[in-house]
């Protein structure tokens, strides 16, 4: 069962506390400079709701420039995206719901990795996630090469293979076996430009 999570709406047709994506979404989407964001918990929601959007702005969910695009992205997807302190260093990735930016799964930090690396392997597990939960959806990245590798299913990384880095390796071994005995799947490029940060994005940038 999928856990509850509660809108808050600081600028919108509505303001306030949403308990579900779609009455947020009435409340915001095509309203110009809507301002609003998910929370785990009520409490959480409250505290923010009592403060200024600008406190909690900088996460690309909270934001959505997408539900403003002519041509936004394919809704129910999901959106991934990889954190890197450095090439190579502390890498994390993770993936979301397109539509309300609400995590899905999480990895890392890991030492000595890659941008390109934790793209791929983000893309990877969301395809698992989907197959777990026999759904089929398209996925969204923002790495061209993450893209290219998934589709020759193959991980094409220079990183060089440290002591460190080997659990990084073992995962890429995994989900290159993976990909070979998946039949079909769409990862779809994320249009940054036209839609904005995607919404896995860890807001480091």
């Amino acid at each position: 069962m999928a856990k509850q999570k509660f809108y808050v709406v600081w600028k919108g047709r509505k303001t306030g506390i949403f308990t579900s994506w779609p009455e947020c979404e009435a409340q915001v989407k095509g309203f110009t400079d809507a301002q609003y964001k998910a929370f785990d918990s009520r409490a959480e929601a409250e505290r923010a709701f009592a403060a200024k959007y600008a406190d909690y702005e900088g996460k690309s969910a909270s934001t959505q420039k997408w539900l403003f695009a002519p041509n936004p992205p394919i809704i129910p997807s999901l959106c991934v995206d990889a954190a890197c302190d450095g090439s190579p260093g502390r890498l994390e990735y993770r993936g979301v719901k397109t539509e309300s930016g609400e995590q899905i799964f999480h990895a890392g930090p890991f030492a000595d990795g890659t941008n390109n690396v934790g793209e791929f392997l983000a893309i990877v597990l969301a395809l698992d996630w989907l197959s777990k939960h026999k759904l089929d959806l398209p996925i969204y990245s923002d790495s061209e090469n993450a893209i290219a590798w998934v589709k020759a299913k193959k991980c094409n990384t220079k990183l060089a293979r440290l002591p460190s880095n080997k659990m990084l390796f073992d995962f890429i071994a995994r989900a290159e076996e993976n990909l070979r005995s998946s039949k079909t799947f769409k990862v779809l490029k994320w249009d940054t430009q036209a839609w904005g940060e995607n919404p896995a994005d860890f807001g480091r940038k």
